[in-house]
C-alpha cells in the first residue's frame, strides 16, 4: 500500500471528538460544529436535521455545553439518537446545561421548554426506558427515544455556598433557589 493510500486509510479511520453548538469558544482538540459560521467553526450545521452527517460509530468524544436546553423536547430526543448513532461503544458526550432551578434555565428566550431536568438523563436508557417509560421509546412511539446512553451527572454549585460544609451544601441545594448553577452530565453509549 503506497504512503497516499495509506494516509487517506487514516483519515478515514481516525475517530472524530465533537464540540456541539461551540459558538466563537470551540474546545481545544476538538472540531467544532454551530449553525453559525462564528471563527474556529469548522463545520456548520444545523443539529435539528436528520440525519447528521457523521458515519455511524465515527465519534469517540463529544462536548454540548449550554446547548441541549435551545432544543425543544422532541429534538432533545431526536439529539440523543443521533449522537448515539455517531458515539463509538462506550463512547462519551460530555453535558452542561443551566440547573432547571436557575434564573439562568429559564431567563434566556432562546432556551425551551421544559428545562432539563435531571430525570431526563433516566429516559436515555434503554432497559430504564421500557421498564418505567415504554411510551417514549421509539419501537412504541415513532420519533422516540432510540438511543441507550448511560448518563452520571452532578453539579456546579455557587461558590459561596461550596465555602461552607458539606451538610449545609446539601441542605441548600434541597431548599433554595439559584444554589446549583449548573447540571454535569457524562453519556456513555452502551452497544
Amino acid at each position: 500500500m503506497g504512503r497516499a493510500s495509506k494516509a487517506k486509510l487514516a483519515a478515514v479511520t481516525e475517530l472524530l471528538k465533537l464540540d456541539f453548538g461551540c459558538g466563537p469558544h470551540k474546545r481545544e482538540g476538538f472540531h467544532g460544529v454551530d449553525q453559525t459560521a462564528f471563527p474556529g467553526v469548522d463545520t456548520v450545521c444545523d443539529l435539528t436535521v436528520t440525519p447528521w452527517p457523521w458515519a455511524d460509530n465515527s465519534v469517540s468524544e463529544a462536548h454540548a455545553s449550554h446547548f441541549i436546553e435551545h432544543l425543544d423536547a422532541w429534538q432533545r430526543v431526536a439529539f440523543c439518537n443521533e449522537l448515539y448513532r455517531v458515539l463509538v461503544p462506550n463512547g462519551t458526550c460530555s453535558i452542561v446545561v443551566p440547573h432547571w432551578n436557575s434564573c439562568r434555565a429559564y431567563g434566556d428566550p432562546t432556551h425551551q421548554w421544559p428545562p432539563v431536568s435531571e430525570f431526563w438523563f433516566y429516559y436515555l436508557n434503554k432497559d430504564w426506558r421500557m421498564a418505567n417509560a415504554p411510551h417514549c421509546d421509539g419501537s412504541i412511539k415513532p420519533g422516540g427515544f432510540t438511543c441507550n446512553l448511560e448518563a452520571t451527572w452532578g453539579y456546579a454549585i455557587r461558590p459561596d455556598v461550596t465555602a461552607r460544609n458539606q451538610e449545609f451544601q446539601q441542605f441548600a441545594m434541597a431548599n433554595y433557589k439559584e444554589v446549583i448553577l449548573d447540571t454535569l452530565a457524562t453519556l456513555k453509549a452502551l452497544k
